[in-house]
C-alpha cells in the first residue's frame, strides 16, 4: 500500500514536515493492543511501540495512538519492530468518556471522514440513543450518515424512516437489511478511494455483518441477538483498520453500551437545532424552559411542534454535558499540579546529581 491508499492527505503531509528527517517515516494505526501498534506502513504491516519520551509526555489515554492515527515512526530493522515518536494531528476524533466514574476521554476512532450510525430496525430501535451517537458523530468533525439495518426484521419501515428524519434533518438516512444483502449499494458512493468510515453502533446492530458484506469476505464473527429484547453480544472485540475492495478504509467498532460524549460544543446544538432555535426565541435570555411567560419552546411543547421525549433528552444530555465539563476543570487542575509537582522533583533531582557531594 502506498501512502495515498491509506488516506494520506494534504494536512498529514503539511504536518509531517517538521518530523521529515532521516530515519524517519509515516504509519497508519490498524489495530490498538495493550502496549504493541499494529500499523499499515509503505513497507507493510509493523508492530511498534510508543517511545519513552512521547510516554512521558501524554497526560492520559487520550494522548496515546488510536486506530486511524497517522504517526511518526522509527523502524528498528534488527528488532523488527518501530518506535512511535509523535501523532500527527487528527482531521476527526470520535472521543467518549470513559465508561465507569473516571473522567478520562477515549479516543475511539481518528481520521474518519465518513461515520456509518448504525441502528437496528427490530426491538432494540431508540430514537433517543441514536441522538446520543449523533452529539459524538457532529462533535468528531466526521459526516454522519444513519444506517437503518434489519428492514427485513421491521413491518414499519417508513414509519421509522419518519421518526428517524424528525430528530436528525439533514442527516442522510440508509435503510438496509445486510443480511439478505438489500440495500448495500446505497453505501457505495461513501467508499471511495482513500476515504474512511467508521462503524458506530450498540452491540447487535449488525455492524460485523455489514462489514463482512463490504469486505466480501468474512472478517468479523457473527452471533444472533438474545431472544425477548434483541440486545447483542460483543461480537467485535477490538477496533481495526480494515482495507475494503472499493480502495476505502473502514473502522469497524465493538458495540457501546454506555454512550457518554466528552464533548458537547458542537454536537449538542447540531443534534438538537430546532430546540437551540426555539431557545433563542423565548422572552428571558436565561429561560429555564419551564414555567417563564414567553417560553418558545413551551408553546412549541404546547402546540405538538416539539416531541415531549425528545426535548426530555435533550435536557438530560445538556445536565450530562455540563456535569462533565465540571469534572473535566477539576481533573485539569489535578493535572497541572501533579505536572507541577513531577517538574519540581525533577529540579531536585537535577540538583541533586550536580551536588559536589554526588561528583565523583
Amino acid at each position: 500500500m502506498n501512502l495515498n491508499q491509506l488516506g494520506w492527505s494534504a494536512q498529514q503531509a503539511h504536518s509531517y514536515t517538521s518530523y521529515c528527517k532521516p530515519g524517519f517515516t509515516v504509519g497508519r494505526v490498524a489495530v490498538e493492543h495493550r502496549n504493541t501498534y499494529l500499523l499499515y506502513t509503505e513497507q507493510g504491516e509493523q508492530f511498534a511501540e510508543v517511545s519513552g519520551k512521547l510516554r512521558h509526555q501524554t497526560t492520559g489515554i487520550q494522548d496515546f495512538p488510536a486506530v486511524g492515527d497517522w504517526v511518526v515512526i522509527q523502524s528498528i530493522a534488527t528488532e523488527q519492530r518501530a518506535i512511535i515518536h509523535a501523532i500527527l494531528p487528527r482531521s476527526s476524533k470520535f472521543s467518549r468518556k470513559v465508561a465507569g466514574s473516571t473522567t478520562q476521554e477515549q479516543v475511539i476512532a481518528a481520521n474518519v471522514d465518513t461515520v456509518f450510525l448504525v441502528s437496528g430496525l427490530d426491538g432494540d430501535f431508540n430514537l433517543r440513543r441514536i441522538e446520543r451517537y449523533l452529539i459524538l458523530a457532529w462533535e468528531s468533525g466526521a459526516i454522519p450518515v444513519i444506517v437503518l439495518n434489519k428492514a427485513d426484521l421491521c413491518l414499519n419501515v417508513e414509519q421509522r424512516l419518519a421518526e428517524v428524519e424528525a430528530i436528525a434533518m439533514g442527516v442522510p438516512t440508509i435503510v438496509l437489511s445486510a443480511t439478505q444483502q438489500q440495500g448495500l449499494e446505497s453505501l457505495e458512493s461513501y467508499l471511495q478511494p482513500g476515504q474512511t468510515i467508521a462503524l458506530l453502533g450498540s452491540s447487535g446492530v449488525g455492524k460485523s455483518t455489514i462489514a463482512n458484506q463490504l469486505k466480501g469476505e468474512p472478517i468479523q464473527a457473527v452471533q444472533t441477538v438474545r431472544q425477548g429484547d434483541d440486545r447483542g453480544k460483543h461480537t467485535t472485540t477490538h477496533r481495526q483498520l480494515i482495507p475494503l475492495p472499493s480502495g476505502a478504509l473502514m473502522i469497524d467498532t465493538p458495540g457501546m453500551r454506555e454512550v457518554q460524549a466528552w464533548s458537547g460544543t458542537e454536537g449538542l446544538p447540531e443534534t438538537f437545532a430546532e430546540i437551540e432555535a426555539l431557545a433563542e426565541q423565548c422572552r428571558f435570555r436565561n429561560c429555564q424552559h419551564a414555567q417563564e411567560p414567553g417560553c418558545a419552546i413551551q408553546q412549541a411543547l404546547v402546540d405538538g411542534h416539539l416531541d415531549a421525549g425528545r426535548f426530555l433528552n435533550y435536557q438530560k444530555l445538556q445536565r450530562e454535558l455540563h456535569h462533565l465539563a465540571r469534572k473535566q476543570d477539576q481533573r485539569k487542575q489535578d493535572q497541572r499540579a501533579a505536572l507541577a509537582e513531577k517538574e519540581r522533583w525533577k529540579k531536585v533531582h537535577k540538583s541533586m546529581r550536580n551536588h559536589p557531594k554526588y561528583q565523583r
